[in-house]
């Protein structure tokens, strides 16, 4: 099923997937493709989120130059969430569907189905991986990090984009990113509060990790739901933005920054 939206000057698609267990993956693609395509970007939305989200960032990768696929993750989306809020508060519904074991395998499924498809209409076999929130911690356990659910990533992306990532908790051991190798840009911000502590466990990943090609972002007064894609916050979505083009545009050519400074936003390397 393909369907042709118009958004302001730009276009999307909509596409129907179908991955490995026959289940049908919705996706949103960004971008022309083809000869001059600059790689394949899979954006990974949220618990409760679906592939209309991430839509600043995708279409700005779009017009980088990058093929976008935002990828709906029904098993995790919102019907999945409804279901976990029956009989309890939101953020009990949140932690149960974010350390749901199947939850993942499913998401990997949906990835896998997501990165073929892209594949054949990219001529660049460069690939990264972008997550926001539970997408993010999507991002960390395909680039390799342990964990408690018993999940193992498959490390299939040349780079990683993780917005809000998790610190240690109920996903993720002390020390779990010791081993991620490939280059990663992590994102937060100081009012980015976490379902199990305050927005500075989101920089844990980031210096659990041994020196290579990490940056982190740390975003003036950005709330966790400014990075998810519906307009909380325009400064926040355009700092996002240029960190994750810069990023990208680097990691793709074989460097590693520096990212552009802007008012708002203090990054980290190593």
């Amino acid at each position: 099923m393909l369907a042709l939206l118009a958004h302001g000057a730009r276009a999307q698609e909509s596409e129907t997937l179908t991955r490995g267990d026959g289940a049908s993956v919705p996706v949103r693609v960004y971008g022309a493709g083809g000869a001059t395509c600059r790689g394949v970007a899979i954006l990974s939305p949220g618990a409760g989120g679906t592939e209309k989200g991430l839509s600043y960032l995708a279409e700005a990768l779009g017009r980088d130059g990058w093929l976008a696929v935002v990828a709906g993750h029904r098993e995790s989306g919102p019907s999945a969430l409804r279901a976990e809020l029956r009989g309890r508060g939101l953020k009990d519904a949140l932690l149960r569907l974010t350390t749901d074991r199947s939850a993942y395998e499913a998401r990997w499924m949906d990835l896998g189905a997501a990165l073929e498809w892209a594949r054949t209409r990219c001529a660049s076999r460069y690939s990264v991986l972008v997550g926001h929130s539970m997408g993010a911690a999507t991002v960390m356990l395909e680039a390799g990090a342990d964990n408690k659910l018993g999940v193992t990533g498959k490390d299939r992306f040349d780079a990683y984009v993780a917005m809000s990532p998790q610190g240690p908790g109920s996903i993720f051991p002390e020390d779990a990113w010791r081993r991620i190798a490939k280059p990663m840009l992590m994102l937060t911000g100081t009012r980015d509060g976490a379902l199990e502590g305050d927005w500075t466990t989101r920089i844990i990943p980031y210096e659990g990790m041994s020196a290579g090609c990490e940056w982190l972002g740390v975003i003036d007064g950005a709330r966790h739901m400014d990075f998810g894609g519906r307009g909380h916050s325009r400064d926040v979505e355009s700092l996002t933005i240029r960190a994750a083009e810069a990023f990208l545009d680097s990691a793709a050519s074989g460097g590693c920054g520096p990212l552009p400074e802007a008012t708002g936003i203090v990054y980290r390397h190593k």
